[in-house]
């Protein structure tokens, strides 16, 4: 079995891909640019970026934010 990587700088952690980072709501927010109830309307109607639970916390994996931000560059606009 082969351990993962490890960086000393993080107290021994493994070395993880900075697309695996995982973020709170707020963050995601940020990252995205959009108002928190905006990103909770978008998952309560299943349009938003893919998001999980960790006990009553809802969390974001930045590459599914960049993943699902390329997605919607590709959809096609309609007339404003």
């Amino acid at each position: 079995m082969t351990a993962s990587p490890i960086n000393p700088d993080e107290n021994r952690r493994p070395i993880k891909n900075p697309g695996d980072e995982m973020l709170t709501l707020q963050e995601a927010c940020r990252f995205l640019r959009v108002a928190e109830g905006t990103l909770r309307y978008w998952r309560h109607l299943g349009c938003g970026p893919r998001s999980f639970k960790i006990g009553r916390h809802v969390r974001y994996w930045r590459a599914d934010l960049v993943l699902w931000l390329s997605e919607q560059t590709r959809r096609p606009q309609g007339p404003d």
